[in-house]
């Protein structure tokens, strides 16, 4: 089931706009009644403001209705087994539960899977903030 998810994340990491890194990137969402959401990082000049390909993959999902999100799969061009930067990892921590599987992907296939609670253990909760 997670090949799938993974041929998303790659067919968004080949849309990715990064003329400056030069770091391609792709994530794509599923979510429990089985649609998944893709995205890729987008830089801009005034580099770093741009935004990464999790962040891009929570922009459709929400713009999609959202749901919960049971698996996630993360690809870069030029790194094995990427994982969501710190940033991403509190966006998606948001959206997720601890135990929602993240696959580390490779140009082939997922070569790693995790959870977002070995992601981000100590991950800000927002309902303290209410």
């Amino acid at each position: 089931m997670s090949h799938d998810l993974f041929l998303a994340a790659k067919s968004a990491m080949a849309k990715a706009y990064a003329p400056y890194s030069k770091f391609s990137v792709g994530a794509a969402l599923r979510c429990d009644d089985g649609r998944v959401f893709s995205g890729a990082n987008v830089e801009v000049a005034s580099y770093p403001e741009g935004w990464c390909a999790e962040t891009t993959a929570l922009g459709h999902y929400i713009m999609g209705g959202g749901g919960r999100i049971t698996e996630i799969a993360v690809i870069a061009e030029r790194m094995p087994r990427v994982t969501p930067c710190g940033g991403c990892r509190q966006r998606l921590a948001e959206f997720t539960r601890p135990e929602t599987k993240l696959h580390l992907c490779d140009e082939s296939g997922v070569v790693e899977t995790v959870t977002m609670g070995e992601m981000l253990p100590y991950g800000f909760a927002g309902d303290i903030l209410k």
